[in-house]
């Protein structure tokens, strides 16, 4: 668990994996069970107080270090776990998709473990900010930065999710359809599906045909225009910084050259569902290329440790 001088920030982020286990553990559940809403409050609750920990968490190390915490890894991915909570409480607020939980609960949780066990402890102790970092840019841009990989992570997800359902879709519905095709008036008894006498073929593949898929690409959709919203002014208010910092906005640093490749991926994603029209399998690929890419610009460089952007890489 973490260790530093301020105990009870640690009892909060460590009840936030708590909450957060639970969560995503109660969604899995809720779905396998056949959607049984006891799972589904719990999970509800318990991502809705990892939210509050997370966020009180934040609040104290704020007043405790004197500056806004996102000085160093650590503190960026339990700023990004919120922002993936707070994402997911949302979102499935707005729309009732309680499958949106299964999803985004997983990689909610891997984030906040991986800071909370997997940092080394001189990370994730309060330190003083460097010089580089004192500067009024730091909460807007690394906050607007974060915001915005969390949104894109989100509607990556959903299309990875979507591309997985629409496969399992295409594999089960041929044999099912075809029994209902040769008969359909059987009965549960002889082959194990329960079909009505009114039930007609279009009506059995309706039924098979998973409702969320076309749910999850307009949901995927919404998440990735508002990341890529947010990605646009965390590069542009990132540029003015760099300048006042380092004299230039642009130097082709690491992080800044993957944040680069980001924005083009996610504007061709969006260049094809505006302007050509595509939906479904073809975009969620380009989502699912684009997932990698944000891992890689987050994560991939401050694991390295090299650039100007890498502030707490420990390797």
């Amino acid at each position: 668990m973490i260790q530093n001088n301020w105990p009870f920030e640690n009892l909060l982020i460590n009840c936030s994996f708590i909450f957060l286990f639970i969560a995503m553990i109660c969604y899995w559940i809720y779905l396998a069970a056949f959607f049984k809403n006891t799972f589904l409050k719990i999970g509800q609750f318990s991502n809705i107080f990892a939210n509050i920990s997370i966020f009180a968490s934040l609040v104290l190390r704020w007043v405790n270090s004197g500056h806004f915490p996102l000085s160093n890894l650590y503190e960026s991915l339990i700023f990004l776990s919120w922002g993936l909570s707070l994402i997911h409480i949302i979102l499935e607020k707005e729309t009732q998709n309680s499958f949106v939980g299964a999803i985004v609960s997983p990689t909610t949780l891997f984030i906040n473990s991986f800071a909370i066990f997997n940092l080394p402890t001189n990370m994730q102790k309060i330190a003083p900010l460097i010089p580089a970092l004192k500067s009024n840019w730091l909460m807007m841009h690394v906050s607007i930065m974060l915001l915005s990989y969390a949104a894109l992570f989100c509607g990556a997800l959903l299309s990875i999710s979507f591309l997985i359902l629409e496969w399992l879709q295409a594999a089960i519905t041929p044999d099912t359809s075809q029994i209902a095709l040769q008969n359909p008036d059987i009965n549960s008894a002889e082959t194990g599906f329960f079909l009505p006498p009114e039930t007609k073929k279009e009506n059995f593949l309706d039924f098979l045909k998973l409702e969320y898929l076309d749910s999850l690409d307009n949901l995927s959709y919404r998440l990735i225009g508002i990341g890529f919203s947010f990605l646009t002014i965390g590069i542009l208010s990132g540029a003015i910084w760099a300048n006042e910092a380092w004299g230039s906005y642009w130097s082709w640093d690491p992080k800044e050259t993957w944040a680069l490749i980001a924005w083009i991926t996610f504007a061709i994603y969006l260049h094809t569902r505006l302007v050509k029209g595509w939906q479904g399998q073809k975009p969620a690929l380009v989502a699912l290329f684009g997932f990698f890419i944000v891992w890689i610009c987050y994560l991939g460089v401050n694991l390295l440790g090299k650039g100007l952007h890498s502030y707490g890489w420990f390797l």
